[in-house]
């Protein structure tokens, strides 16, 4: 029995006759042996799991990986999915935790740049500054920064920003406490508009005549 995963590069056609079928329905599905049901589960999450575990490895090829090999374990152990959370959050803790074992196991030291602390009051002109630019741009830089983030702060901004996931969800993905996620949130969003800052400083000088 194969299943064919998506990369980056890859295209996945599904046989499931609904356009937007449920993740419970897909799961039913896969556990009455219509294996091929995955493959839309495989789609619809592919990749923010995929940007999830880059952000944390920092690494495109190593994040392929190991992303596929979430959706392969996801797979694997789908009779063990008991609907207690939301399909995504168990898929997401699977990437989150195979991210951290291959930290691990590449024995990296961690060297994220030093962040100097930005001011409240900066945060305002930060998010002028991004306004200028265009979308495309705008994502590019936000994106970039946020890899500079310690690898545990990245994924919980991906995870609460862009997916929208609640603390209590981010909390059972990262395996810590809920106040636990509200400080690194605090901090971690600090971070990251001071990197920011640096992106789009030069910016805020070509559209007023001065920089942040």
């Amino acid at each position: 029995m194969s299943i064919t995963f998506v990369t980056k590069t890859s295209v996945i056609s599904s046989n499931i006759i609904m356009n937007h079928p449920s993740d419970q329905y897909c799961i039913n599905q896969v556990l009455e042996g219509h294996v091929n049901a995955f493959s839309t589960l495989v789609e619809r999450y592919q990749g923010v799991v995929y940007t999830v575990v880059y952000r944390m490895v920092k690494n495109k090829e190593q994040a392929e990986e190991i992303a596929q090999d979430s959706f392969v374990k996801a797979f694997e152990s789908l009779r063990s999915y008991r609907g207690d959370a939301k399909f995504s959050t168990w898929l997401y803790t699977i990437a989150y935790r195979k991210s951290l074992d291959a930290i691990k196991a590449n024995r990296r030291i961690k060297t994220s740049e030093f962040i100097e602390e930005i001011k409240e009051t900066e945060i305002g002109r930060v998010e002028d500054a991004l306004s200028y630019l265009q979308a495309r741009e705008r994502k590019e830089i936000i994106s970039n920064s946020i890899v500079k983030l310690p690898e545990d702060e990245a994924a919980i901004v991906t995870l609460y920003y862009f997916e929208e996931k609640s603390i209590k969800e981010i909390a059972e993905i990262a395996g810590m406490s809920a106040d636990n996620v509200k400080i690194k949130l605090y901090r971690s969003r600090k971070k990251l508009y001071s990197i920011l800052k640096h992106h789009v400083s030069t910016e805020i000088g070509n559209n007023n005549g001065r920089e942040i």
